[in-house]
């Protein structure tokens, strides 16, 4: 038998389907992104949707026993009572508080590690800025608790200069949450700003733009989206946190009142 001679060109399945998949990228594309779009309609949408039927249930009054009848009983108590609504407006300040502190003080930090830091120097700041993010959330939060405290570090740093510290108030909540979301805001901002093209900096010097102009009209515009996953995030963590608040605060927020309902039980008007 001739080993040199060509073998029999055989048109096989798996060939005939790579060259179907590529002539159709769309098709491609459906199938990579299919199984982490099923994971997120089932563990995601999915919980919520349960969580919103969980919601249109009532409790029984008499038996504390779940009763599957639709109501928008729970929606109506937690508009029309006062409480309800003074906890939703301050868990909303709070969030829209913690979230414009972080991107006043992240911007200026992933701007330099983006554009003006040596390369030894942004793996450092990066090193420093997920640092924080190793260490378990609950050491973060009673460590605050501690530094807030009556006899705690920060009182006991002012007291030479006369001042004493926010203490474990609302105050004192804001900076724990600046503390603990502030890696989350820096690290889509220097994403950002890592991927806008130094050409354009250099355009709009040449065209005479000085350093607010060039700010205003090329890098905050290209930088909106990194800002607004930042902000979802900041947000979104501060808006359902509770541990935080029962750790450093006696003040209810939204994140308290549905861990108490969920232990009272009320389920529905928890969910």
């Amino acid at each position: 038998m001739d080993m040199t001679a060509p073998p029999i060109a055989q048109s096989s399945a798996a060939r005939r389907l790579a060259a179907w998949l590529h002539a159709r990228p769309r098709v491609r594309l459906g199938l990579l992104l299919a199984a982490p779009i099923a994971w997120l309609v089932v563990a995601y949408l999915g919980s919520l949707g349960v969580l919103f039927i969980n919601s249109l249930w009532q409790r029984d009054e008499f038996t504390g026993l779940v009763q599957r009848t639709f109501t928008l009983e729970n929606f109506n108590l937690l508009v029309s009572n006062p409480l309800y609504v003074t906890v939703l407006l301050r868990t909303a300040g709070m969030a829209a508080a913690v979230t414009l502190t972080c991107i006043v003080l992240a911007f200026p930090i992933a701007y330099y590690m983006a554009r003006v830091a040596s390369p030894r120097t942004r793996g450092l700041l990066a090193v420093a800025v997920v640092m924080p993010l190793w260490a378990s959330y609950l050491i973060k939060a009673y460590s605050w608790r501690l530094i807030l405290s009556e006899e705690g570090l920060l009182n006991w740093l002012l007291q030479p200069l006369g001042l004493r510290g926010p203490g474990q108030t609302e105050i004192g909540l804001w900076l724990v949450f600046t503390y603990l979301w502030l890696p989350y805001m820096i690290l889509p901002l220097y994403a950002g700003l890592e991927r806008i093209p130094r050409s354009l900096l250099e355009a709009s010097s040449d065209l005479g733009g000085h350093g607010w102009t060039t700010f205003r009209r090329v890098i905050f515009p290209l930088v909106i989206p990194a800002l607004a996953a930042g902000s979802i995030f900041t947000f979104s963590l501060t808006l359902g946190d509770y541990v935080a608040p029962s750790l450093i605060t006696t003040t209810q927020f939204i994140g308290n009142l549905i861990y108490l309902n969920f232990g009272a039980p009320d389920l529905p008007f928890a969910a």
